[in-house]
């Protein structure tokens, strides 16, 4: 065996190599001084474009599908929604395939019912069974469910209120209907915009029986051509 003492010692790392390189670099940065603030600027420039043009989107999803039913009934307080639409619902989704929750809210006016599956469940598969599920409950005269647009829970990145000092309600649903929520939907990624509360905007048509007769017209054709 040999000595340890023997053992030539380890060869420390030349230092003068390193800080003279680091020397080289800093010298020729400070007499290319365009050109390292053309780089600079470059890069900043660079890095706002990008993340203009980021998408805001949580990736990947990991959240179980869901699928949503909305139900609006004017001018009904919420113990009413909860007890002609929102329980009929769920009592109507109840042994759905791979369901693990159903979570409901009843507002004014407004059921909401979200169904959320197990992670996996073929989301397409899911809308099918609660959309053939809907058509079997029992509602009130002129009350349409209706699921939301397939989108994840992630998605839902904005709410907004409308209020003005010198309009109605009416006009602002009006305004929300026909001008607001058709430019949200024009924008590229926007799956739905949901327009909740607010009076419906109607229209009334008088008649004069004398003078529809007078020109061969009858109540039920012109209820018809209005329908």
């Amino acid at each position: 065996m040999s000595n340890p003492e023997d053992i030539p010692p380890l060869a420390e790392p030349d230092r003068r190599t390193s800080t003279s390189l680091i020397n080289r670099v800093v010298a020729g940065a400070l007499r290319q001084r365009f050109f390292l603030a053309f780089f600079a600027v470059l890069l900043i420039a660079v890095g706002i474009y990008s993340f203009r043009r980021l998408p805001v989107d949580a990736y990947p999803d990991l959240s179980p599908p869901r699928v949503e039913i909305i139900t609006q009934w004017q001018g009904r307080a919420a113990e009413e929604i909860e007890r002609l639409i929102t329980v009929p619902i769920e009592v109507e989704m109840n042994g759905i395939p791979n369901v693990s929750v159903v979570r409901s809210i009843s507002l004014y006016g407004l059921s909401d019912i979200r169904i959320t599956f197990d992670p996996g469940t073929d989301i397409y598969f899911s809308r099918q069974q609660v959309f053939e599920r809907l058509a079997g409950v029992a509602l009130p005269s002129g009350v349409t469910p209706s699921m939301a647009p397939l989108f994840s829970p992630s998605g839902l990145i904005y709410r907004y209120v409308l209020d003005s000092p010198d309009r109605s309600a009416t006009e602002l649903k009006t305004l929300e209907s026909w001008v607001i929520e058709r430019q949200y939907k024009s924008v590229p990624g926007v799956a739905e915009d949901s327009g909740l509360g607010g009076p419906t905007m109607e229209y009334h048509v008088l008649l004069d029986p004398t003078k529809i007769a007078a020109v061969g017209l009858s109540v039920p054709l012109i209820v018809n051509s209005l329908g």
